[in-house]
């Protein structure tokens, strides 16, 4: 939200309490710094750069009902493409699901939308692609379209950038204008800035003093505070602001980004190493290997059957190099993870990955192939079956993983949605619980629980029936009533 006033609680923790309260009048706010943006040329850039920005709307349409989602777009080309951040759609969502895209104009009346076609994630940078309809690309501007014509210097401590924010779709998407300072920059593992406060919203754009694009804002970032009250004497919560973020990846990371339109809207191919659970170096084995400068990836597992496992990885190696480039070193040590990803995601399926491991002290050189990743969860096969209250999904390879279920145990189905209140949850059914056999019957395949369950839906005289379940490692038998 737009800052109008500044209030300032102070709260005494032990009684008497005192609360002060102080508003800062716009008298007191002092001058511009020296080299701070010219009010007289914002309007001008203003009124080019928000033509590179766009509200989207669409539907997923579940089992009860069509849940509408709204987000920041930025267009990225002159074909109307567009990008909408990783986290507006859920990772367990089929594409089929994502209906009646709209895209709206930042301040134009929202019954004047044009329409959308979900293109597809691109696994790489986890963007989601949308393409308008012909009729509204003539009024966009690409974002490319106001970089610099040289390469942008990395940004200087405390300079100044700015950025759009939208309202909401109440507000026909009203855009307006933030701008703050850059307080530190850092590798997360994109060279990413952080401002003192909100410059821009998630998803949208950045741009310097000369209205050059400097980098596209990140949300998901919160701050700590302690709350206190009467009972509570300091709980820490933290506080994440939506609509607004002050951190944002620099343009020379995320341009690459912006060609990587997927080929479909499944986004493959999505390439794999065929690992699990890859964790930073402790710094204490580090300190121990004499690698205190530099970083190292832990692979907790190989898979069965990957990519890693013909290169002849093993469990517990430490990754320490990939194609003879030492992993570079990063603070906090978690990001060395995200830069891992990075590097795989980069490449293509049947691309040659040289990598050096250290296993205990023995250094020792991989060529790995680089594989395609399993089906995800977003593809599987699904059927609800509405009687029943009840959606099943196929048993894919990422649920054999997480259940630690060699490929040739894998069988059943997942539950994927278990409507509330219905006779599978009054069983004790649970999303992702893991179903074994109906009716005392070992169920191999998703088409043979699809049949029996199918059976059962449309027997109206049946009374109950009975699942085997695994949740956790523990099994359970469920007998649900119908009657």
């Amino acid at each position: 939200m737009m800052r109008r006033l500044v209030l300032a609680v102070l709260a005494a923790i032990s009684p008497p309490v005192l609360m002060v309260a102080t508003a800062v009048a716009a008298t007191d706010v002092p001058p511009a710094p020296a080299g701070a943006i010219s009010a007289a040329d914002l309007p001008a850039l203003w009124k080019d750069r928000v033509r590179c920005v766009v509200a989207v709307e669409f539907f997923t349409e579940t089992e009860l009902d069509r849940r509408p989602t709204i987000a920041n777009a930025l267009v990225v080309d002159t074909q109307g493409t567009l990008v909408l951040p990783a986290p507006v759609i859920n990772v367990r969502t089929a594409p089929s699901q994502l209906k009646d895209f709209r895209v709206y104009l930042p301040g134009r009346p929202t019954g004047a939308y044009a329409k959308g076609e979900y293109l597809g994630q691109d696994s790489l940078s986890g963007w989601h692609f949308v393409r308008v309809e012909e009729k509204l690309r003539g009024e966009l501007v690409p974002v490319t379209d106001f970089l610099a014509k040289a390469p942008l210097a990395e940004p200087a401590m405390a300079e100044e950038f700015w950025g759009i924010g939208l309202r909401g779709k109440d507000e026909d998407f009203l855009p307006y204008f933030m701008a703050s300072r850059v307080s530190l920059v850092q590798s997360l593992p994109e060279r990413t800035a952080i401002s003192l406060s909100d410059v821009t919203a998630p998803g949208l754009p950045v741009f310097d003093r000369e209205g050059h694009f400097a980098g596209v804002g990140l949300g998901g970032f919160g701050a700590t505070y302690l709350q206190f009250s009467r009972t509570e004497r300091g709980s820490p919560v933290m506080l994440m602001n939506v609509e607004e973020t002050a951190v944002f990846q620099l343009a020379p990371d995320v341009l690459p980004w912006m060609k990587r339109v997927p080929a479909s809207v499944s986004g493959r191919p999505i390439p794999t190493l065929g690992v699990y659970g890859v964790q930073p170096m402790d710094p204490e084995v580090a300190t121990y290997l004499k690698l205190e400068n530099r970083s190292g990836c832990v692979v907790s597992e190989v898979l069965d059957g990957g990519p890693a496992e013909a290169a002849g990885m093993k469990d517990r190696d430490i990754i320490v190099a990939i194609d003879g480039k030492p992993l570079p070193r990063f603070k906090p040590d978690s990001v060395i993870v995200g830069y891992f990803d990075r590097e795989i995601s980069r490449r293509q399926p049947g691309d040659k990955l040289a990598l050096t491991v250290l296993r205990g002290t023995e250094r020792v050189e991989l060529t790995a192939t680089v594989g395609e990743e399993p089906k995800l969860q977003r593809e599987a096969e699904r059927k609800y079956f509405d009687r029943l209250g009840l959606t099943v999904r196929e048993f894919i390879f990422g649920d054999g993983v997480v259940r630690r279920v060699k490929r040739n145990e894998q069988r059943g189905v997942i539950a994927h949605f278990v409507k509330p209140n219905g006779p599978v949850a009054s069983a004790g059914l649970r999303p992702d619980d893991w179903i074994q056999e109906v009716d005392g019957a070992e169920v191999k395949t998703y088409a043979e629980a699809v049949e029996k369950l199918g059976a059962i839906e449309a027997d109206t005289a049946r009374p109950e029936f009975v699942l085997l379940t695994s949740r956790n490692g523990e099994t359970a038998v469920l007998r649900v009533k119908l009657k």
